[in-house]
């Protein structure tokens, strides 16, 4: 099947036992069994069934199974925030005095992530952009880590390169896709181990609901000498990870996604691709006036100026995804070009079905510190779109004019 009609039909989708077309909210903390005996082998995890939301959830399985069958992987574990899918990965497989190489730019939030498990003792250590990152691998290091296409940056990782190193290092290569979607490419299909999506943004698509997912590729030989904290879970052998994800992190930490958000995120999956084929197209249009304009510097994967295009030319089939930047020339002028849009919504988010527009020196890298902003693709000039499913003529016209009265 083909991207839309497997959203729609894939195999990830099961029959509701009532014959809802849509899996509908089970609205519940609990689930009720007539003989003790069967809640007891639940909980010893030697029966398959509901006991608890926190831990599992009807609804939040049929969107799980559905991620999971569009990324190709073994399993997909939802969480409450792309954020706590990202810490959940990590924390799977790292204890204190271990080591993350981070490879590519990362979203201002990740930066301030890393803050936080420095302080539990697992430390990051970067790779510049350019660098080889053999030269920073050491014996604490037990995983890669890498946005697909970086934020705002729009610095792309070359998954199979990176993947062909990890696999011969013995490290699981985790991607952050979140920017990229399915639709673009599928990191576990290019050799990542596993993936890591803030379903908040375009999976969901509708600015309603925070949430995130992890998918285990379920393909990696854990040597669990090397991974202790998943020596528990040895006799799942290579699905060490998403047993572990499951029934130690997420239920530990508590970071079940609500049976409300999953399936009004499972709404939103259905239109991803129609979505995604839109904003790509409106983003070209969009990109190219701002840079025929002259007047400031356009950030775009489509564009051939960009480092990374003949990257992403190869890797996701000639698309540049939903997210542009620019630098308008100093931070006043990036304001007036922001205040002046009517087309547009200030916001934080991204890959909403509107198109918005932030200035992220002031916000989203407030406090990540002038290092990480720069290493992002972030100066006190840098205007970020996500753009959105309007009708491109409406978009360009809004951003040229905004532009062209602010350098007037």
């Amino acid at each position: 099947m083909r991207f839309n009609t497997e959203l729609l039909r894939g195999n990830g989708i099961e029959p509701s036992p009532k014959r809802e077309i849509v899996p509908p909210i089970s609205q519940t903390v609990s689930f009720q069994y007539e003989r003790m005996e069967d809640l007891e082998r639940v909980f010893r995890r030697e029966k398959s069934g509901y006991a608890y939301t926190r831990v599992g959830n009807p609804t939040i399985t049929a969107l799980e199974r559905r991620i999971s069958d569009l990324e190709r992987g073994f399993s997909a574990i939802c969480c409450s925030s792309g954020m706590s899918a990202l810490a959940a990965a990590i924390l799977a497989i790292c204890q204190s005095g271990d080591e993350i190489l981070a490879v590519n730019g990362f979203y201002g939030g990740t930066y301030d992530l890393f803050r936080n498990l420095d302080r539990l003792g697992i430390r990051t250590v970067f790779a510049p952009e350019g660098s080889d990152p053999r030269e920073f691998v050491t014996e604490r290091t037990r995983a890669i880590l890498g946005e697909l296409i970086a934020n705002p940056s729009l610095s792309v990782l070359d998954v199979p390169r990176v993947a062909d190193f990890a696999r011969e290092a013995g490290i699981p290569l985790i991607v952050d896709s979140t920017t990229a979607t399915p639709y673009l490419a599928r990191p576990l299909e290019l050799g990542a181990s596993v993936v890591v999506h803030s379903t908040t943004k375009y999976i969901n698509g509708g600015g309603n609901s925070v949430g995130g997912v992890v998918v285990d590729g379920g393909k990696f030989p854990w040597d669990f000498a090397r991974f202790p904290t998943l020596a528990e879970y040895r006799k799942y052998g290579k699905y060490a990870l998403s047993a572990a994800l499951r029934n130690d992190v997420c239920e530990n930490f508590g970071w079940a996604l609500a049976p409300t958000g999953a399936f009004l995120t499972g709404i939103g999956l259905d239109t991803l691709g129609l979505r995604m084929e839109r904003i790509c197209g409106n983003a070209d249009a969009l990109a190219n006036a701002l840079a025929a304009t002259g007047k400031v510097e356009v950030n775009y994967l489509t564009l051939p100026s960009h480092p990374c295009h003949k990257t992403a030319q190869r890797l996701f089939r000639g698309l540049g995804g939903g997210i542009l930047s620019f630098r308008a020339g100093s931070k006043e002028r990036a304001f007036r070009i922001i205040n002046s849009l009517k087309r547009a919504t200030i916001a934080s988010n991204l890959g909403d079905v509107r198109t918005l527009v932030i200035h992220p020196a002031s916000t989203l890298y407030l406090h990540s510190g002038e290092e990480a902003a720069r290493a992002a693709g972030v100066f006190d000039d840098t205007v970020r779109v996500s753009v959105g499913i309007e009708d491109a003529e409406d978009l360009v016209e809004d951003f040229v004019g905004a532009v062209e009265s602010a350098a007037e």
